[in-house]
């Protein structure tokens, strides 16, 4: 039998095509492509896994208060009051940093505002609460603020205070609802916490932030008195007892106190103390149930201390009222020597101010 003999062309093809396939198979391999470069710096990479910060507990409320005759008759407000008067501990939401009270503070702003009073609080920062020295005396500021009812206008209004904290260093806020019922709750939380943070501030200046302050004036006052005495002064309220018309602001009905009368307090718009006094407070307050109505709270741990409030013709808390009907209530003549009246519109603040730093003022 004869095997078939392939041209000697085609034996040498197969070999030179062997030849190539090995020859690149033992070629080394090509470098890894280069990284991408980024037009910036690039994302921090974050753990895919971070433990999230656990939610506080919810106060429960005091169902038993529910059982009482005559509370499903009660206004809102004052039932959600006594369901949950004994919830004292939030968290914070917004706080300065720790050197807001650094040095020897002589006056301490504490100023109540609402979550959305954003132009009252520019007002009053521009104005008669502005940082400075006066007579040689420092003055820091704080607004006192809680949380909006309504969830998507919380969720607006807690960005704009995060933003005033972050350019102003001077909001304290809570995670509680800001009521007119709960502001004894922001005194007691503010009162604690002064006590880690700020207690060697010699005077507090306790008020709302539609009240004119005049705030130079208040500076003369107080350093005629030692900050390790007594003092607790604005326009004294006596002789008067609990609100029982449920359509009142003030409505306090005899579920939430039976007695007939308020032990005398000074009226919450403006009250100016000393550190002794405000010290007595804080030992006061944990001993006594939240009250509605704030400053009558603070009359109640006078009283528990055995101190009193005492009366200053400079402090309107009831807003002043001309003598005549030929001179304006607005006449900057009238609050040359005042320390406080309340009420101001924020433009009113930014008026009174200007007029009472005119060089040609003549009263």
């Amino acid at each position: 039998m004869r095997w078939w003999k392939p041209p000697l062309g085609l034996v040498l093809g197969a070999c030179a095509a062997a030849l190539v396939m090995l020859s690149l198979l033992l070629l080394p391999s090509p470098p890894p492509p280069p990284p991408c470069t980024w037009s910036q710096e690039p994302p921090v990479l974050r753990p895919a896994m971070v433990p999230a910060r656990l939610a506080p507990v919810p106060c429960p409320a005091n169902l038993s208060v529910s059982e009482h005759p005559g509370f499903a008759a009660l206004p809102a407000h004052v039932r959600d009051f006594l369901l949950y008067k004994h919830c004292r501990r939030f968290p914070l939401l917004q706080a300065p940093s720790g050197d807001k009270c650094a040095g020897p503070v002589f006056l301490l702003l504490a100023i109540k505002s609402s979550p959305r009073n954003h132009e009252r609080r520019e007002a009053v920062r521009q104005t008669w609460g502005r940082e400075r020295h006066v007579r040689g005396a420092q003055l820091r500021r704080l607004f006192l603020v809680g949380t909006e009812l309504d969830p998507h206008q919380a969720r607006k209004v807690n960005r704009l205070l995060e933003m005033e904290a972050q350019k102003h260093g001077d909001i304290l806020q809570w995670d509680f609802h800001d009521s007119f019922f709960n502001l004894t709750l922001k005194q007691v939380l503010f009162l604690e916490w002064q006590e880690t943070w700020c207690t060697n501030a010699s005077f507090v200046l306790n008020g709302d932030d539609d009240v004119f302050a005049h705030t130079d004036n208040m500076v003369t006052y107080l350093q005629g008195h030692n900050p390790d005495r007594h003092l607790f002064v604005g326009q004294l309220i006596q002789n008067v007892g609990p609100v029982r018309v449920p359509w009142s602001k003030y409505f306090v009905p005899e579920l939430v106190t039976p007695a007939r009368h308020y032990p005398p307090y000074c009226g919450g718009g403006g009250v100016l103390l000393s550190r002794f006094t405000g010290a007595a407070l804080r030992r006061a307050a944990p001993g006594l149930d939240l009250f509605p109505i704030d400053d009558v709270f603070l009359g109640m741990c006078l009283q528990r201390e055995g101190l009193a409030p005492a009366s200053h013709t400079g402090v309107r808390t009831a807003g002043l009222h001309s003598p005549s009907t030929r001179r304006s209530a607005f006449d900057p003549c009238f609050y040359r020597e005042l320390l406080l009246v309340h009420r101001f519109l924020p433009f009113e603040l930014l008026l009174m101010w200007d007029a009472l730093r005119q060089p040609g003022l003549t009263c």
